[in-house]
Parts: C-alpha cells; structure tokens; sequence
C-alpha cells in the first residue's frame, strides 16, 4: 500500500521510508504541508495512509490534517510527534487524527500501528468494491449518509470524519443501551491507545450539536451520570430525564 510520510526531520523521514519499504509499502516523503497536499491530490495510486507530524514549516500539522479531513474523511491519518502535552493530544483528535505517537518512538510498535490502519483501510476499500449502494439511516429530522459521509438535519449538512461517523453508526447499532467511556474506547477506537474520556467527550458534543436541536438538552443522546452515554432513535420524556444536567461533569 502507499503511505505518505510528512515530516521535516531528514533522518527520520529516511528511517521511516527504509522501514516502510521493508514491509512492502510505496512511500512518498514531504517536509512541508504545501507539498504534502500537492503529492496527497496527485498520487495514483491514492495514499492509503498519512504519517504526520505537527511541528512543520509554513504549515502546523494540525492544519494539514483538517485540510485532508476535506479532501477524504476516510484516510488514515497518524500523528506522529515530540509534543507529549494532553492538551496536543485531543486538538489532534479534534481536526481528525485516528491515532497519535510520541517520539521518540518505538519502532514495533509504530509497525504494529501502521498495520492496523492499513488493515482498517484495506477493509473500507473491500466495502466499497462489494457494496457500492448508499447506505443510509434515518432518525427523528436526521439523515446520515454513511456512503457519502454526510449527516443531513432539516436543512444543515455536515461533512462526517471516518472517526465521526464509526461512533455514531456504533451508537446506532447500540440504540438504548447504556456505553461506558471504557467500552467506547474499546470498540470505537481499538486501534488508538492514546484516546482519552475527554477526546470521547468532545466527539460526542460535536455529534450533538449536528443531530439534536438543542445540544443543551439533548433527546437522541443522552449522558449518564458517572458512567458514559446512551443513544435513543426515538426519544420518550422519560429517558430524556437521564441525560446530566448541562453544564455538569458528564457532559
């Protein structure tokens, strides 16, 4: 498969392309975000997978990767970065990271994660080639268009992330049932170690505010107290009572 590399760092932007071609892989190597998104929209094949780090010149990372959510909400996108903060951690989840690692790294264990985003993208490719109808579900005023990566409400559309859309199809598929933040991450985010009930947190407040007509007071999905989250397609005034008061620490 082909992945890209950006990182400004000359040696190891050499030691990862040796690696990756070890395993098998083509790779293209940018040192700045202008030439990263010109290989990213002229490469044929297409990049199946995006290695990036967040301090680069002319561009940060951070913007890189929310151009790259615009052109393709699907590619597999890993930061890879000195910055250790918390705080770097969940704006990277924020514009669309699917997995996040520190250097210095480990290189197994960057090999084990680069495989399994590979093996993630080399399934989505397989649904599409098997299964090219639209799959869409409807919901109270929402349409989700899980084919074009699209959640329609009333006259609002919003672009889904790959992240975006896996939580709210999990949530669907787990209508009425009561997800920890422990079993989100399990399931939602097998493949990224470093997601935290925070990063959860904030992805649930953006689907809010994309299906409910108050995020304040949601109906479809609700808080937990002390536990996590419950999705309900059809909304009674009785479970609407079991979502945390706004502005409390279960948000």
């Amino acid at each position: 498969m082909r992945i890209m590399v950006v990182e400004d760092e000359d040696s190891i932007a050499r030691g990862l392309r040796f690696n990756f071609e070890r395993e098998g892989h083509q790779v293209d190597v940018a040192g700045d975000g202008p030439t990263a998104l010109e290989i990213y929209e002229s490469a044929q094949p297409p990049i199946d997978l995006v290695v990036l780090d967040l301090m680069l010149p002319q561009m940060s990372g951070y913007e890189i990767c929310r151009t790259l959510r615009r052109l393709d909400t699907e590619i597999p996108i890993m930061a890879l970065t000195a910055r250790t903060l918390s705080e770097d951690k969940v704006q990277a989840f924020d514009v669309g990271v699917d997995q996040y690692m520190t250097k210095p790294f480990s290189l197994p264990e960057l090999l084990s994660r680069v495989n399994n985003l590979l093996n993630r993208r080399r399934r989505t490719l397989e649904r599409r080639a098997v299964r090219p109808t639209e799959d869409i579900v409807r919901f109270s005023d929402v349409t989700v268009d899980f084919g074009r990566f699209e959640l329609r409400r009333n006259n609002e559309v919003h672009s889904l992330t790959t992240r975006e859309q896996e939580l709210l199809r999990y949530f669907l598929e787990h209508d009425g049932v009561v997800l920890s933040r422990a079993r989100l991450q399990s399931d939602v985010w097998k493949d990224s170690a470093d997601i935290s009930s925070r990063s959860i947190d904030n992805f649930v407040m953006r689907l809010r505010r994309m299906i409910e007509q108050d995020p304040s007071s949601p109906k479809h999905l609700l808080s937990i107290r002390g536990t996590g989250y419950r999705f309900v397609r059809e909304p009674t005034p009785e479970s609407a009572d079991e979502s945390a008061r706004p502005g409390s620490p279960d948000l």
